[in-house]
């Protein structure tokens, strides 16, 4: 498959984060059909090498708002493997499927990543929206942003309270007040809410 090789030759790049991923699932989308994308990318998925996985991942996400199979595919199967490097484009895929679609019309599955029992699903929202008030609708609705992702602060999960607690310290470089009064209202007694508040907080404890 010419696609693979093409994947390989940029393989390093491709698992140091580069914008290869990008590039290349967008290259390999151009003139096919839904079908045949949606084909590619599962082929491309079942490879052993990470460089090809991530290629198809973010594929899933130019698909996503198209295709119901491919949001469900990254829900379900993408956010199982275990390379944190695949889990990085999940991020990055989401966020496609919510440009694509519009972040306020995406907001029920926004919701719905949020609440699922899968951790890497919750992170990828998360992590996946960063900067959160600098994307379209959360822009101009910050309190949103905020509340939403205030929600995973007592997550089981130290890697999406991490995410979540740096997505608002990202917020309240330009919304100091608004995080502050947020993290007024939590109980830091709990010790899961006191390692996303000491993130969150950053910025505002400066400020002090």
């Amino acid at each position: 498959m010419q696609e693979i090789e093409t994947i390989l030759h940029y393989k390093d790049k491709i698992e140091h984060g580069g914008k290869e991923t990008r590039t290349l699932a967008q290259e390999i989308s151009r003139d096919a059909s839904l079908a045949e994308n949606w084909q590619r990318a599962q082929l491309l998925y079942g490879h052993q090498e990470p460089a090809v996985k991530m290629v198809a991942v973010f594929l899933c996400g130019i698909l996503a708002a198209h295709m119901e199979e491919a949001l469900a595919f990254l829900k379900t199967e993408v956010s199982q493997e275990p390379d944190w490097r695949v889990q990085e484009i999940l991020a990055q895929a989401f966020d496609r499927y919510c440009a694509d679609t519009g972040y306020g019309q995406a907001l029920p599955v926004i919701r719905a990543w949020l609440n699922d029992e899968r951790a890497n699903a919750r992170r990828a929202v998360s992590e996946g929206l960063r900067i959160w008030t600098s994307k379209p609708y959360f822009k101009d609705y910050p309190q949103l942003a905020i509340q939403l992702l205030s929600a995973l602060k007592a997550d089981e999960s130290e890697y999406v309270r991490r995410s979540a607690g740096h997505a608002l310290r990202d917020i309240s470089r330009k919304h100091k007040t608004l995080i502050a009064e947020e993290l007024r209202t939590w109980d830091t007694s709990d010790k899961r809410i006191l390692f996303t508040y000491k993130l969150a907080g950053k910025f505002v404890e400066q400020q002090q």
